[in-house]
């Protein structure tokens, strides 16, 4: 059952991401499984610009922005005892972890 498994880890707090990120890894290393990663990815960034006031002072605005950090991991020749130990962990809210088995 050699399959190649790729997690994409997405979130706004970066500390939640390689915290979770350190979480996998080291539960995957116990299974006996190799793993290649994290790998960081562009950090997307969303900025919104919004007036001050609702009628007059144009010039009086605030920017708010929006940073979206992600992370992959590959995991190479893993077990059902991988997958079980994938499925049973629980990690922070807040963290979108995607799973797909390549």
């Amino acid at each position: 059952m050699s399959q190649k498994i790729r997690i994409s880890m997405k979130s706004f707090d970066h500390t939640l991401v390689d915290k979770s990120a350190d979480k996998i890894i080291k539960t995957v290393k116990a299974t006996g499984a190799v793993v290649s990663g994290p790998v960081p990815l562009p950090t997307r960034k969303k900025i919104f610009t919004v007036n001050r006031s609702t009628f007059v002072n144009k010039k009086a605005r605030e920017q708010f922005e929006l940073s979206t950090f992600k992370r992959i991991l590959d995991i190479y020749s893993s077990t059902s005892k991988t997958i079980d130990a994938l499925m049973k962990l629980e990690l922070p809210t807040g963290v979108e972890v995607q799973i797909n088995v390549l």
